[in-house]
């Protein structure tokens, strides 16, 4: 399965571990090692949370940029 989300590039950019993201954002290690599989993806009250966590917006998550921004 193709994922959907970006999350594991950003998410290792940023030199975070599986279990620290887990943490941070109130979810088990092996939910996000599901999301980066993409074989679920997070509930939309997660996103903001993530982007925060990274200083990015939600379409970076998705690897887009935001309407208007080329």
């Amino acid at each position: 399965m193709t994922t959907l989300l970006k999350l594991k590039t950003i998410r290792e950019e940023h030199g975070i571990s599986q279990k620290t993201l887990a943490q941070t954002v109130g979810v088990g290690r092996s939910t996000v090692a599901m999301w980066e599989n993409g074989s679920i993806l997070p509930n939309a009250a997660k996103l903001p949370e993530l982007a925060d966590v990274f200083g990015c917006s939600i379409d970076a998550l998705f690897g887009r940029n935001p309407p208007g921004e080329t």
